[in-house]
């Protein structure tokens, strides 16, 4: 068993999940990431040592189940799971297709589900306590037409949060981060939209990476289980009409 805290997050290969690894690496934990996106994957400059790359596809049970196993394998613990892995679907609502919502369903919760299922039990096998961080959506809360499937999973997610919460209490704290308007790397956007946020900008991909690793931190938030934190630079506190 290593020394270090071990992180398991999927979605880690771009992005959000990507920021969230590197600040988890940052801090001297170790990192395991499962992502879909191959070649994304491969182009991770983490160090090698500290660092856990699987491709899979987190709806799968096996897949899950064996990157979990592999975990165990080459760090002999696990202290957190990131929950970051989301796909959009978008779709006029008149046009979304079954299968097109329960593929959405399958990954953004029902895959949050199984990485809790699979990675908790590796997680209580340590001493002391764990944390799951769920990354969810302001979409939780409110919605733009044709996004019924997106908005269903993350809002499902702030369910599965505070039922997580009660039942692995108080080993395991369950919290969830509802991320607006975040910049993706490379993305540019007008100053316009930068200022209708009340804090004049849109987020960054380090917003969530901080309040993440805020959560997962027992030394931090240790009193802190169940809840959800809206980080949004302020959007969905703002009254707009037409």
């Amino acid at each position: 068993m290593v020394d270090t805290k071990v992180v398991a997050i999927s979605g880690g290969a771009k992005n959000i999940g990507k920021g969230i690894a590197r600040r988890f690496l940052n801090e001297g934990w170790a990192v395991a990431i499962i992502d879909l996106d191959a070649e994304a994957l491969e182009k991770l400059e983490f160090e090698s040592e500290r660092t856990l790359k699987f491709v899979g596809d987190v709806s799968d049970e096996y897949a899950v189940a064996d990157f979990f196993l592999k975990i165990k394998e080459k760090f002999g613990r696990l202290d957190a799971i990131v929950n970051n892995a989301a796909i959009g679907g978008f779709r006029d609502f008149l046009s979304l297709s079954v299968a097109e919502w329960k593929r959405v369903i399958d990954v953004n919760l029902t895959g949050y589900f199984l990485m809790a299922r699979f990675g908790v039990v590796l997680m209580l096998e340590n001493p002391g306590t764990g944390a799951i961080v769920n990354i969810s959506s302001t979409r939780a809360l409110m919605s733009e037409s044709g996004n019924e499937a997106y908005s269903a999973s993350k809002a499902g997610i702030l369910g599965l949060t505070h039922a997580l919460a009660n039942s692995l209490g108080p080993r395991v704290r369950v919290n969830a981060v509802c991320p607006g308007w975040i910049l993706h790397e490379g993305e540019e956007i007008s100053e316009a939209e930068h200022k209708q946020h009340p804090v004049g900008r849109a987020g960054r991909i380090e917003d969530i990476a901080n309040i993440v690793y805020f959560l997962a931190d027992e030394t931090q938030s240790g009193f802190i289980t169940g809840q959800y934190f809206v980080v949004d630079g302020g959007m969905t506190k703002k009254m707009i009409y037409i």
